[in-house]
């Protein structure tokens, strides 16, 4: 299928002429197509002298936009003056300028004879506290078009991303009052608008936007320019393309939008992956449910709610009482539910407990039989490595903040159950396992653990599901006590794995994975 055209902007919010002079030139080497001029964040500028050298040494087009504080923009200067310097960039001629809805009628009547006949007329209007319904971005699409706009651009706020499904409804033109005469920009701010800014090309969008680096974004929820290119490779993205991605709350640490979308274009997929930050994963649910939304990776606090979410799930799935990966049947539509976190956090604690012993001790039966597992955590990881462990016929302890889960759980694995504040105490025996579920250690609570380094000394072997860092602080001081440790990295590339066969039908390129995971670890 033919690659879409959407355009990659990058916005440049420079505060010099001198800084976006230099900035012009690297978006252009990081692979932008066009380049915004936000003359609002200048300082002391002069457009009579300024504007003329930006535009002269501009190596690719250029939006011009000088947004007023009332629009959400720095500029707070007299407005027959940034109007002023609006005409002048068409006049200098400026391949784009973008002006506020609320002032466009005028100033594009004022510029019949100023406007060169390549330079094109972006009128847009945000909205910094919702999204609003699709008939009314329908009706404000309209009033645009009415202003005699070459380029129909409305930003919105996500306050929930299934806001962002309207933004994808008004680019595909679906709605009656919506139907596209002339291209559209349509994007929805914040993190939980994301995905409108990297899906921009399969629903049709004229352009997404791109910053220059972290901390350089013109709008809240703005990706990189190179995260969008280098990432998501959103040029290859066709009408076609695939849809997947992590459901969680919070998403923003994940690795795996890294790890499966190099393997998709590995084996030739027509697939992306991108992050969901979801609130109400039932309603997420609904909303997303055309066929374009082919999987999902799901994760915390999702994974329990995911076993009623789904249609069907699979017997291991529904032992274990969570659901990671989600994938929405051809045949029905109908969505599956499944667990990879079960063998792949068993199978690399196994592997570990391997390098403990000869291999005489382990060929006919698993090393973790007759041990006692301590888990931490009677979420859905914790019930995945509760549940693998006695299926290898370990003997399961659970450890949590609420007593009451873990009694719950520890019943179904015919475990017992310990208060989180006594698992410091806990040692009936030496040569015991332990492994944390919960996000205790997680970035950016780098120094928190969930045990003492004087209990670990308890402990044969340590895993940790954690895994920004790499190293977290339980696995560290586990070391230091001679413990064998498994990083919840291990855990992540070996699920993954079987969530990207149930994604694809196909053999995950496992080296390529593997890699990637450690690179970016």
């Amino acid at each position: 299928m033919a690659q879409t055209s959407c355009l990659v902007c990058c916005p440049l919010v420079a505060n010099s002429v001198e800084e976006t002079v230099i900035q012009m030139q690297q978006a252009k080497a990081d692979g932008a197509d066009i380049i915004e001029l936000r003359l609002d964040h200048l300082h002391n500028f002069n457009p009579n002298t300024q504007l003329q050298i930006i535009l002269n040494q501009r190596p690719l087009p250029i939006i011009v936009t000088y947004r007023p504080k009332w629009e959400g923009g720095e500029y707070e200067g007299e407005e027959a003056t940034r109007l002023d310097t609006l005409r002048l960039a068409l006049e200098l001629g400026a391949d784009y300028v973008d002006v506020e809805l609320q002032v466009a009628p005028t100033f594009i009547k004022s510029i019949s004879e100023k406007k060169s006949r390549n330079s094109k007329i972006i009128v847009s209007s945000h909205n910094y506290q919702s999204t609003p319904s699709l008939k009314e971005l329908g009706q404000l699409v309209t009033r645009i078009q009415d202003t005699g706009a070459d380029i129909v651009k409305i930003a919105t706020t996500a306050t929930n991303i299934t806001d962002v499904n309207q933004i994808f409804q008004v680019q595909k033109g679906l709605h009656a009052q919506s139907e596209m005469t002339v291209p559209i920009i349509a994007l929805a701010m914040s993190s939980r608008g994301l995905i409108s800014r990297i899906l921009c090309p399969k629903f049709g969008g004229y352009l997404t936007f791109g910053s220059i680096g972290i901390g350089k974004e013109s709008a809240s929820g703005q990706p990189t320019l190179t995260d969008l290119l280098k990432i998501y490779k959103i040029k290859s993205l066709s009408r076609d393309t695939k849809i997947f991605g992590i459901i969680g709350n919070p998403v923003g640490h994940s690795k795996g939008p890294i790890l499966h979308n190099q393997a998709f274009r590995e084996i030739g997929f027509d697939g992306i992956y991108v992050p969901f930050l979801v609130d109400d994963l039932a309603q997420f649910l609904t909303v997303y449910s055309t066929p374009d939304f082919a999987g999902f990776s799901v994760t915390i606090p999702h994974k329990e709610a995911a076993l009623q979410c789904c249609d069907e799930v699979e017997p291991v799935a529904q032992s274990i009482g969570a659901v990671n990966t989600i994938v929405r049947r051809h045949s029905d539509g109908k969505l599956i539910g499944y667990n990879t976190d079960y063998m792949g956090a068993i199978s690399a604690v196994e592997d570990g407990l391997k390098g403990r012993l000869s291999s005489g001790d382990w060929e006919n039966i698993s090393p973790l039989s007759g041990r006692l597992f301590v888990v931490v955590g009677a979420g859905g990881a914790g019930k995945a490595l509760a549940y693998g462990a006695k299926e290898k016929g370990a003997r399961v302890a659970i450890a949590n903040r609420n007593y009451e889960r873990a009694k719950t759980l520890a019943s179904l694995v015919g475990g017992e159950a310990i208060p989180l504040e006594k698992l410091d105490s806990f040692c009936p025996e030496n040569g015991m396992i332990l492994a944390n579920t919960t996000s205790v250690g997680m970035h950016p609570n780098v120094n928190e653990t969930p045990i003492s380094k004087e209990a670990l000394k308890s402990y044969d072997l340590v895993f940790d599901a954690v895994y920004t860092p790499k190293v977290t602080r339980l696995l560290r001081e586990a070391e230091e006590t001679g413990a064998t440790v498994v990083s919840g990295l291990e855990m992540f590339i070996r699920q993954a794995m079987g969530q990207f066969e149930l994604f694809t039908g196909c053999p995950a390129p496992a080296k390529l994975m593997r890699e990637i995971a450690v690179r970016n670890a």
